[in-house]
């Protein structure tokens, strides 16, 4: 897709009409796309949205999961400022926080979602500030809007079932965790990704009387690592080359969360055993390779309606995903796999082919989108605006940026050079990038590096909030097609 540049940044708002904005969220996807120099996968969609805008190639994100890392995205807060460490629900515990969709439609815009923009399970979507929120099966609106991407009782699962050799002895997980397979090619329609983002282009080919706002998040990659059979076939799974993995890294670590791993690393020894790490990488490849081809059903949508001169497209993962390196496969950590994620901008006003490796956070989008919006936002956010990068690269300036973990003083702070990591026990880590960017080498423990570290701890903040009540503690109420959350009468007492 290939976007004139007709409008100008200026001022913090687009001199001319204000842009469409369309954002394309993504779920565990790393930086394993072209873009960011990754060679295997084949996203030739992605590499088309990069040459036509700005590629952020040192974006992390805002929480270690997804539930953290998408409160922080919409309300533009830290979990260090608001307490959604975990599994916390933001709009219960903050209500008062203006959401992005609806600083956007306060400030003039339509406002379209569908997919995993927040947390999948039932009660998490917030539904203040949509013109519409789109499900797929009605019935999830009274059920309090659960995501439902899959289901065992799916007429079109891979056959057999469970597909991956990992589920296969018996060890099947509720959540399909670690499990892959392909499905008949006839079958990608029914997939809940498709639908979302079929719903999208319908939208994005119709001529809008407001500017438009519309946020289309698929599940892929996320597990199960199900697409269709012509995504697998783009791999050849016995070329697929493995991540590095040292069998020494885990021996610096802090005896906590070195036994923590210690512990994880049993789904990567089992895997060693069967034989399947390439099966579960190439499960991986095919749905980035999936998800690829419906966000290329999304820029030419855009390019062949009424919107192609006037549409910014900001494509973003939640977080990465370890896929063996420090023995873990998944998220949860304050580490380079799970913060690291894709990050692509392109539209009006927005350089083409530019590449900016100065560090920035997810929890810069708040202030970016409602900028080049011009949105009015009276409220705290902890990111900075994007804006006049995107106009202007060579703007660009190294900073060191917050990654909360899932405890009250337990953060990364990040920078092209470095990563520092504090525990909440007090435990340290410290990581050369320019020199160790597989983090192997845990430096906190040398005199010479204290310096670094007293400097990093400095940018951490200097209180962080007390933890919300994680969702276990909660009680969903549903009526109709609304819902709300109470505290359970056992936490009332406890006077949490």
């Amino acid at each position: 897709m290939s976007l004139p540049l007709a409008l100008t940044i200026s001022g913090g708002a687009l001199a001319a009409e204000r842009p469409n904005i369309v954002m394309f969220a993504l779920d565990d996807l790393n930086d394993w796309i072209a873009a960011l120099g990754y060679k295997q996968a084949v996203t030739p969609n992605m590499d088309r949205l990069a040459a036509s805008g700005v590629t952020f190639t040192n974006a992390h994100t805002a929480g270690v999961f997804c539930a953290p890392s998408r409160s922080a995205f919409f309300t533009g807060r830290h979990a260090s400022s608001t307490g959604c460490y975990t599994t916390q629900v933001y709009h219960h515990d903050h209500p008062e926080i203006r959401p992005m969709q609806q600083v956007l439609q306060d400030g003039g815009y339509a406002t379209y979602g569908a997919g995993k923009l927040f947390h999948h399970p039932a009660g998490y979507v917030d539904l203040r500030g949509w013109n519409e929120f789109f499900v797929r099966d009605a019935s999830q609106k009274s059920r309090g809007w659960p995501l439902d991407s899959w289901s065992f009782d799916m007429d079109f699962l891979p056959e057999p079932f469970p597909y991956g050799a990992f589920n296969r002895d018996g060890e099947k997980f509720s959540d399909l965790f670690l499990e892959w397979g392909p499905i008949k090619n006839e079958n990608e329609g029914k997939m809940a990704d498709t639908i979302r983002t079929d719903w999208a282009c319908k939208h994005l080919r119709e001529k809008h009387d407001k500017p438009l706002f519309l946020g289309v998040g698929l599940y892929a990659p996320h597990f199960p690592n199900y697409a269709p059979k012509k995504y697998f076939d783009l791999y050849d799974r016995d070329k697929i080359e493995l991540p590095p993995y040292n069998e020494h890294d885990l021996e610096d670590l802090p005896r906590k969360i070195r036994k923590e791993k210690e512990g994880r690393s049993a789904h990567h020894r089992k895997l060693e055993r069967l034989g399947a790490i390439k099966d579960a990488i190439h499960g991986y490849l095919a749905c980035i390779s999936y998800a690829d081809a419906m966000l290329g059903r999304v820029l030419d949508a855009i390019q062949s309606g009424p919107n192609a001169n006037n549409t910014i497209v900001i494509l973003w993962s939640d977080h990465g995903y370890h896929h063996g390196e420090k023995f873990d496969w998944g998220k949860h950590t304050l580490w380079e796999r799970t913060s690291h994620v894709p990050l692509l901008i392109s539209g009006p006003g927005v350089t083409k082919g530019a590449r900016i490796d100065a560090t920035v956070s997810l929890i810069d989008m708040f202030p970016t989108i409602t900028d080049l919006a011009g949105a009015k936002d009276d409220q705290q956010r902890d990111g900075v605006s994007l804006a006049a990068m995107l106009k202007d690269p060579a703007t660009a300036r190294d900073r060191d940026i917050l990654l909360p973990g899932m405890k009250p003083g337990e953060y990364a702070i990040i920078n092209r050079d470095w990563r520092y990591i504090r525990y909440a026990d007090g435990d340290e880590e410290l990581y050369d990038l320019q020199k160790d960017y597989n983090e192997w080498d845990n430096l906190a423990l040398r005199p010479e590096h204290r310096p670094v570290i007293e400097t990093m701890k400095q940018k951490a903040p200097k209180t962080s909030a007390k933890p919300g009540p994680e969702v276990a503690a909660l009680k969903l109420s549903i009526a109709g097609e609304s819902f709300h959350w109470d505290l359970k009468q056992k936490n009332k007492a406890k006077g949490k």
